[in-house]
């Protein structure tokens, strides 16, 4: 495929994906957020198939690099993403029910 096609996928999934974000009232953020974090562990077990294949079949290190990368990448996402959330959900807990 031609990377210019690829690029310009990006862009409008980035676009779309803004303004479908920007529509969103903001008591759903936190269980919209949750969802994606879910969503985000989907993406942590296909780097960790994509790059265990790499090291099974002996690709060459671009490939092995690239997968680790994303594991870390997708890792890094989906704690932060669990960190705002619990976050988030503190806020609406009262003072009188912090122990």
């Amino acid at each position: 495929m031609h990377p210019l096609i690829l690029v310009v996928v990006f862009v409008v999934a980035a676009v779309v994906g803004y303004l479908l974000i920007k529509q969103v009232p903001t008591l759903l953020h936190t269980p919209l957020m949750s969802g994606m974090n879910a969503l985000s562990g989907v993406t942590v077990i296909g780097a960790l198939s994509a790059t265990g294949l790499a090291f099974l079949f002996r690709q060459n290190g671009f490939g092995q690099f690239f997968g680790a990368l994303a594991i870390i990448l997708a890792m890094v996402n989906v704690v932060g993403g669990f960190g705002v959330t619990h976050r988030m959900l503190r806020m609406f807990k009262g003072k009188n029910s912090k122990k």
